[in-house]
């Protein structure tokens, strides 16, 4: 018989409310992942800054990050010319309100030449972050200093501690979703073999993964060597931390997790009567969420959700988002064992299992939208940064899951109901091929021939596979739905992992910040003037050349204003007119007009140049070379 799919059916108000959340779910899988994101700390700005040309050498070195970060005394190291280092080794707090920054305090009489700001951290997602950056005291000089290489978090470690972070979120969704599918829509499947298998692997490989965690925490943020995972020291050191207390709140919580599963698949597996059943129903179901809830606190109270906006409604938010993505997937990825690997489902479990994921999706497309106002902030984030663009290949992929399961709903919707399904579709299958039951063998136990006694035992459990095989496919609509489902599954496998790669990515809202802060990489820092260099053209004859303007010491307050204009051949260069105006958008503040003396030829200049206030100010330079012909150049500097 061939299978077809079953026709569509006229819109009713049920199927509206549907589409409607769908269309939400889609929104919020648009501007969040399906797992809590993994944000990294990243470095916004520094005093000096990198590059930087100070006159006399600073007090301290500084360092502001886009989030909390946890730091010790040699977090932060400046090594001098000569590789020596030069500060104290003393930490100094800096942090106020929002802003997080630390630095180090330097040591007195420092030799000009480059020096070398090395710097490590764990940010509040758990991961650590490096980098270095270079500053020079009266002038840039050759460095002996070397950093290391090697990223913090990378190598094979990284790769190690990566596998097993990862693998602690498939037994997650393995172990809670499976759990649920047995407890909200299959009680029968707490006997059914793969469907223990799926929650016990579950289990296992969240233990294990955890365990691996654990041990490869202290060089994961530490050396990078895989040795140091067994080093006692690092280990008691990583439990004073708060991911290393979240990872043994998740054991803890795994322990609690085995009492669930062996009374699941033991005492309740085995309970017939049908009122017992029901109250123990009730408590597993009571007693399993709230375990279920803890092990996806440990994730929430440890990473990116504990710190920046909003944590107190970002942490029970992720909560609700991990719990939501283990019903949905880890009860698909269930269903989908049972068809394959099970006698027979009834079509009320299944119906049950749609319902239920239909509103996990629902739960996930909220959670979605306010984890995505957290990590991405603007819509143009999503075409402008890496996370953005990965967000959208994710949409694209949830728009194409979403759809696959609309058509695994109308499969369900056919699924036959069967009061014996084994033996009636046993039936049909051995009347439509001719065969009959082969009749058990027995053979003497004589000692003799106990190798041919274990061959035909090999062939009848060859042949009752086989057997159970014909009849799970004896059923078109549910070999219709067991296609649809591994479908389903096949793209939540690519799925996840492009959210394993998007957990990887900074965030748009980060990595917006960072970029704003490398665009004011011109900065005028302490004892180093601002000076830019622009090319213009008036349009008219010898109307081309090039302005250099210089702002010292550029800061708020007075400044000296000096401007030179060269022409092509880079000879000084006279014109009728020239004027600067100085605009501070964000505040409203200008154009301020400044029109300089001419000094010489080529040169004008003006003193006591106010700015107000600091922040990034547009610096408008205009040239007039003829009655006529004139043009007006600007650029963008940060004044501190």
């Amino acid at each position: 018989m061939t299978a077809t799919a079953p026709p569509l059916h006229t819109l009713t108000r049920r199927s509206l409310t549907r589409l409607l959340l769908v269309t939400v779910a889609l929104l919020g899988a648009l501007l969040a992942g399906a797992v809590p994101a993994s944000a990294h700390a990243a470095l916004t700005g520094s005093d000096p800054k990198d590059g930087a040309v100070v006159a006399t050498a600073p007090a301290q070195v500084s360092l502001t990050f886009s989030e909390g970060v946890a730091l010790d005394a040699n977090s932060i190291r400046v090594l001098d010319p000569t590789g020596k280092r030069s500060d104290t080794a003393e930490l100094v707090n800096l942090c106020s309100g929002d802003i997080v920054k630390y630095g180090v305090r330097l040591r007195t009489g420092l030799p000009n030449g480059t020096y070398t700001v090395a710097w490590q951290a764990i940010s509040a997602d758990s991961h650590p972050v490096s980098g270095a950056f270079t500053f020079s005291i009266g002038a840039p000089s050759a460095t002996a200093a070397v950093v290391p290489s090697q990223e913090v978090g990378g190598g094979l470690v990284g790769v190690l501690y990566g596998i097993a972070r990862y693998a602690a979120y498939a037994g997650f969704v393995l172990l809670t979703g499976g759990a649920a599918f047995v407890l909200a829509c299959w009680r029968r499947g707490a006997t059914v073999g793969p469907v223990q298998r799926v929650v016990v692997g579950g289990w296992l490989t969240m233990t294990a993964a955890t365990l691996a965690m654990l041990l490869l925490r202290t060089p994961y943020t530490g050396s990078g060597k895989l040795s140091d995972a067994l080093d006692l020291n690092g280990l008691r050191a990583v439990l004073e931390t708060k991911p290393g207390a979240a990872l043994i709140s998740r054991l803890l919580l795994l322990g609690a997790a085995a009492l669930f599963v062996s009374v699941l698949f033991g005492a309740y597996a085995k309970r017939e009567d049908e009122a017992e059943k029901k109250d123990l129903t009730f408590g597993l179901a009571i007693g399993g969420t709230v375990v279920a809830a803890g092990l996806a606190a440990t994730w929430a109270l440890a990473e990116h959700a504990s710190t920046g906006l909003q944590p107190g409604i970002a942490m029970p938010v992720d909560v609700l988002h991990l719990l939501a993505v283990a019903t949905w997937l880890g009860g698909l990825t269930t269903l989908l064992v049972v068809l394959f690997r099970a006698p027979g489902i009834e079509r009320a479990a299944v119906l049950r299992f749609s319902r239920i994921a239909f509103w996990s999706v629902a739960v996930l497309a909220a959670t979605g939208v306010y984890q995505s106002w957290r990590q991405v902030g603007t819509w143009s984030a999503l075409v402008d940064t890496a996370y953005g663009q990965l967000l959208l290949v994710k949409v694209g992929l949830v728009a194409v899951l979403v759809a696959t399961a609309s058509v695994s709903r109308r499969w369900t919707a056919r699924l036959s109901e069967r009061t014996a399904p084994e033996a009636e579709a046993a039936s049909i299958v051995e009347q439509r091929s001719g065969e009959a039951e082969p009749e058990p063998v027995t053979v003497p136990d004589d000692g003799k021939d106990t190798k041919r006694a274990a061959q035909l035992a090999r062939q009848q459990a060859a042949m009752s596979t086989a057997r159970e095989k014909r009849i799970r496919d004896a059923d078109p609509e549910r070999t219709g739905l067991r296609r649809t489902v591994l479908a389903e599954a096949g793209v939540a496998v690519v799925l996840l992992a492009v959210t394993t790669v998007l957990t990887q990515t900074e965030p748009a809202r980060t990595q917006q910040a960072v970029d704003r802060a490398k665009a004011g990489s011109q900065v005028a820092v302490a004892d180093r003037p601002v000076d830019i260099r622009l090319p213009f053209d008036t349009g008219g004859q010898n109307g081309k050349g090039t302005v250099e303007l210089t702002l010292d010491p550029g800061r708020t307050g007075a400044n000296d204003l000096h401007i030179y204009l060269q022409d092509p051949a880079g000879k000084p260069k006279d014109a009728p007119e020239v004027k600067v105006a100085f605009t501070l958008a964000a505040k409203s503040v200008g154009p301020l007009p400044v029109v300089p003396d001419h000094v010489t030829t080529g040169h004008w200049s003006a003193s006591g140049v106010q700015l107000p206030m600091a922040g990034d100010w547009q610096i408008s330079v205009t040239v007039r070379t003829s009655e006529i012909d004139e043009t007006t150049v600007d650029k963008n500097v940060k004044i501190g």
